[in-house]
């Protein structure tokens, strides 16, 4: 007879058996595969064949602003690992959780709330490292958890105007208040927010956290984590000023000159898919028969312009989506809730469900997602779409 409720437990130290649920994938290369980033070489290629254009016309196709960030941010991310903190951090988080289920919940949570608050993909690079290194210390089934996360910062971020850039700039363009943008995306935060937690409930048992053997623990390194927590303050208030190329100068050059292995670790893949998405993307966007479609479509209010913000999410991302439709659609509030349920689904919905896998070092992170955020897309649309109708 089993006790149904959640206990303590620690992993046989001679256990060998590989776990399902356990993630290795912190140990795997960094990245997990770049099958992504040959697609989208392919198809660059095959835009260069077709519709050539010249050399610094592709440059300027790429957001260079998004691409800096994510340097940026992936190099101090990097620090804040190499100091040991998250490590310290996740054994303390472990040894007052006691079953996952309140974990995965914890996590879940605190994404919403963050992503609400300093952006979808700052929240990501604060928690998903933290996942990965919980994945290393117990018995977790790493890629649901950070799955679920992606879906998380996806709908906490689409409550504020801060929160995703597509909101800073349907914000701006609305003329709505910061609060009064709230209140119009309020009902749909909530509907996805629900099935967020329905989603966690069911995909994550309440049994109780495996601890893996115990290893030793790399001491905090103060000083490398005091750097990068300056860094972290002095980059975010570059980017607010836009001074991008100070910067990081600024992030790099500290580095370079105090902890170059910090820089090796840092996902450089990433940064070329975020750029080729954009290349790949823009292209796509300016195909003579999409933009006849977009002027001949009766997407201008309503249903229509909910359902053809999140369609073209899955295949451009949320926010050009919500750039490109904010001509042919008149109704804001539609634009707006698409493109935040766009965010769901297909990988490419968000940049953030992108940042997410890649962090966590998921070898099979792409098809884990799709598993649980296509029939999550679906499920959201269709509930928001009853709320705009009633």
């Amino acid at each position: 007879m089993t006790d149904s409720s959640p206990a303590r437990a620690t992993a046989p130290a001679t256990s060998t058996a590989p776990s399902h649920s356990a993630s290795s994938a912190a140990d795997e290369a960094p990245g997990g595969g770049n099958g992504l980033l040959w697609v989208l070489v392919a198809v660059a290629v095959l835009f260069a064949v077709l519709r050539p254009r010249a050399p610094m016309d592709y440059l300027r196709l790429v957001d260079w602003q998004t691409v800096g960030a994510l340097a940026g941010l992936l190099a101090i991310t990097q620090g804040v690992e190499k100091s040991g903190m998250l490590q310290a951090t996740a054994q303390r988080l472990l040894g007052r959780m006691t079953d996952l289920r309140s974990l995965a919940m914890l996590l879940t949570a605190g994404a919403a709330v963050l992503s609400a608050l300093v952006t979808n993909d700052v929240s990501l690079f604060l928690l998903v490292p933290l996942t990965r290194v919980l994945a290393t210390q117990a018995d977790l089934p790493l890629a649901r958890l950070v799955v679920l996360q992606a879906l998380s910062v996806n709908a906490g971020s689409a409550l504020t105007p801060i929160g995703n850039p597509q909101n800073l700039y349907l914000w701006h363009r609305s003329g709505e208040s910061f609060v009064g943008f709230m209140g119009m995306m309020a009902p749909t935060v909530a509907i996805m927010l629900f099935w967020l937690f329905v989603a966690v409930w069911v995909l994550v048992p309440r049994t109780a956290i495996t601890l893996r053997p115990a290893t030793e623990a790399p001491a905090v390194k103060p000083r490398l984590l005091t750097l990068a927590g300056v860094l972290f303050v002095a980059f975010v208030v570059a980017l607010e000023r836009h001074w991008l190329v100070a910067g990081l100068a600024l992030v790099f050059g500290a580095f370079v000159v105090f902890y170059p292995r910090v820089l090796k670790g840092v996902d450089w893949a990433l940064l070329a898919i975020i750029a080729l998405m954009f290349v790949d993307l823009r292209q796509l966007a300016e195909l003579p028969a999409v933009a006849s479609l977009l002027q001949h479509a009766p997407i201008a209010e309503g249903w229509r312009a909910y359902l053809a913000a999140i369609v073209a999410s899955q295949f451009i991302s949320n926010v050009p989506a919500a750039i490109l439709l904010d001509g042919p659609v008149r109704d804001l509030p539609a634009l707006a809730a698409g493109v935040s349920v766009g965010g769901f689904g297909c990988v490419l919905g968000s940049l953030a469900n992108l940042i997410a896998l890649r962090l966590a070092r998921l070898p099979h992170g792409l098809r884990e997602f799709h598993k649980i955020s296509i029939p999550f897309l679906i499920v959201c649309a269709l509930s928001a779409l009853w709320l705009r109708m009633g």
